[in-house]
């Protein structure tokens, strides 16, 4: 005879259930929107960069082919073929993917930093005769002169509301002794790897 309490004890047991262990629809969701923006990130990218990305050859093509597209609509259906693509990589070639994109951000953030860097950099020999005294010190090739004459006519510039061409000019010249420092520094940190493998050896 069935027992009619059976089942009714609070117990259960999922043993014999299946284990499901494939994403959620709304997890899958987050994949699918993280891969179309990620194809947006590379398609609005500088072409000889997406070039340089390691990917599969036929979604660095896709990108590639909706960079070509001004049409809105013809862009708008290549951008959801690229999306498409992009969900055909695994996890390995996704990770790497944003991994360089990632390292553009920071090239980017340094960047701006020098920049930033540079500009204060301007201000300061504007501000004080003292800044020019320093630079020369650090960079004693520099035409002096040049400079003062520079300095004076983009004091004069700002008084008059005028544009900016010697201020301008500053910046370059700034830029220029900063690539210039960066260059020496790279070459002694080559120098230094070298003498360090000689060691080794």
């Amino acid at each position: 005879m069935p027992n009619p309490n059976r089942g009714s004890c609070g117990y259960q047991s999922n043993e014999f259930e299946p284990e499901y262990d494939r994403p959620s629809k709304s997890e899958l969701k987050r994949q699918m929107t993280a891969l179309q923006k990620m194809g947006q990130e590379l398609v609005d990218s500088a072409r000889d960069r997406v070039k340089r990305v390691p990917m599969p050859e036929d979604v660095r093509d896709a990108i590639l082919e909706c960079q070509n597209i001004t049409n809105h609509e013809g862009r708008r259906r290549q951008m959801q073929f690229v999306g498409k693509k992009m969900r055909t990589l695994d996890e390995a070639e996704v990770a790497l993917i944003q991994k360089t994109i990632d390292s553009w951000k920071g090239a980017s953030k340094s960047e701006t930093a020098a920049m930033h860097s540079l500009e204060r950099k301007r201000e300061k020999l504007l501000a004080k005769d003292e800044a020019l005294t320093e630079l020369m010190a650090e960079n004693p090739e520099l035409d002096v002169q040049h400079l003062r004459t520079l300095i004076r006519n983009a004091r004069k510039e700002q008084a008059e509301n005028k544009p900016p061409k010697a201020y301008r000019e500053i910046f370059q010249i700034l830029k220029e002794i900063q690539a210039k420092n960066k260059a020496a520094t790279a070459s002694e940190d080559d120098a230094e790897n070298d003498d360090a493998e000689d060691d080794d050896n």
